[in-house]
């Protein structure tokens, strides 16, 4: 397996990496042009942009300039901020429930909703739909959460067309920054296209409903109301647009959420199983969990690969550094793998056989006992050639993650063990 010269991402990341002459990837020569990009320019740019929308709420009445899709994370914070606090509009907040809520992630979705006081839409799927969507995506597209990417990518924009908000201001352009899909110029924005591709894995709520393992776990038109996209007529005659910060902002993810710890109180994990950073996917059980290792199982790295990567890009970690970190975190069984099967009423045997099927042999391998191995990790490449041709200085400033003080409210301000908070 080829590994990026760079980073420590593999040849097979999804969705598809690039690699240089030099054998560096795709996302690493998109970071490293952003100190290219103009971006006084860019923030006159989305000034003029959002000024035009405020315009039109003015002008037809109505009370809300933007829809922001959140979940109460450090995005969603940070988002919000740039809305309400610097450009002076008046958001929704947008969330999809998907039931696998931490207490910290309600703790911090409640912080956003306060510190900012804005309006706040939120859709609950029942338990027993998102019991069985999960077990139906998990056996039919190898993806546990897959109502959650639905989800938080349809219903918000139900809810702009509903309330005819023409305008809905989405993060970082999270493909761009992982694995650089698209150029900084590219100026990408929210397409129904875009959702079907790499959010819905292909799949329409249309398809499901005739999809006879659906029939077969009992998935009805009503448990898949939240993930029917609106007409190509209703999204046109709005004009509904959706734009990404990204492309306007010089986004640095952990710069932005440790401003949003010190100023607006968000608070942070306190340990990871499965990777080093404590600010990123807090709301979600499931997200750094089962998905993740999913992703594990299936291509041979996890988020520690992903955190890794980010880290070295932006100068905060060395390669070695990294890859120390995915050895000791990529592999981890985490801790709520037995919760998710008890919920959606399937032994680990099961699970296994699912994944049988969808594991990359390029970079497992299945030893005569029955036992997978990964062929080549990342750890065999520490001293590749060129490494350190291609190698990025460390920022002097570097320090540790910051960690909130450890709340009184759970033993462990991460991981709910006894059960899924539903609302």
């Amino acid at each position: 397996m080829e590994y990026c010269k760079r980073c420590v991402y593999p040849a097979n990341a999804k969705p598809d990496i690039i690699f240089d002459e030099k054998g560096v990837c795709s996302g690493c020569r998109l970071i490293e042009s952003r100190p290219s990009i103009d971006w006084k320019e860019r923030e006159r740019w989305l000034r003029e942009l959002l000024e035009e929308y405020r315009r039109r709420t003015r002008e037809k009445d109505r009370i809300y300039d933007c829809v922001i899709p959140v979940s109460g994370g450090k995005d969603s914070h940070y988002q919000t901020y740039l809305m309400k606090v610097v450009y002076g509009m008046n958001p929704l907040l947008v969330t999809y429930n998907h039931i696998f809520n931490t207490k910290l992630g309600i703790r911090n979705l409640t912080n956003l909703i306060k510190q900012f006081n804005c309006d706040s839409l939120r859709f609950t799927s029942n338990p027993e739909t998102v019991r069985k969507l999960s077990r139906y995506a998990l056996k039919k597209m190898g993806d546990a959460t897959w109502h959650y990417h639905a989800g938080i990518m349809t219903f918000p924009i139900q809810a702009a067309v509903k309330y005819k908000i023409p305008l809905i201001v989405w993060g970082e352009e999270g493909f761009s920054e992982l694995v650089g899909m698209h150029k900084q110029d590219d100026m990408v924005e929210f397409t129904k296209k875009k959702r079907q591709e790499h959010s819905m894995r292909g799949f329409e709520p249309e398809d499901i409903i005739e999809d006879e393992l659906a029939i077969k776990e009992g998935i009805t038109k009503q448990d898949l109301a939240p993930f029917f996209y609106p007409s190509e007529e209703e999204i046109a005659g709005m004009g509904l647009r959706g734009i990404y910060l990204s492309n306007y902002v010089n986004w640095n993810a952990r710069k932005q959420t440790e401003f949003m710890i010190e100023k607006y109180g968000f608070e942070t994990a306190q340990e990871r199983d499965r990777t080093f950073n404590l600010y990123d996917k807090l709301d979600d059980m499931c997200a750094n969990g089962v998905h993740d290792y999913l992703k594990y199982l299936k291509f041979g790295y996890g988020r520690a690969t992903d955190d890794t990567s980010t880290e070295i890009r932006h100068r905060r970690m060395t390669r070695e550094e990294g890859i120390e970190m995915v050895k000791k975190h990529d592999h981890v069984r985490p801790r709520d793998l037995d919760l998710y099967l008890s919920f959606i009423g399937i032994t680990e045997k099961e699970f296994e056989g699912i994944i049988e099927h969808l594991r990359d042999t390029d970079i497992w391998g299945k030893q005569p006992n029955g036992k997978w191995i990964v062929k080549d990790s990342v750890v065999n490449h520490m001293n590749d050639p060129e490494v350190d041709e291609v190698r990025v200085p460390l920022d002097p400033n570097r320090k540790p993650f910051m960690r909130t003080k450890k709340s009184n409210y759970s033993r462990d301000s991460h991981l709910d063990e006894n059960e899924y908070i539903y609302l």
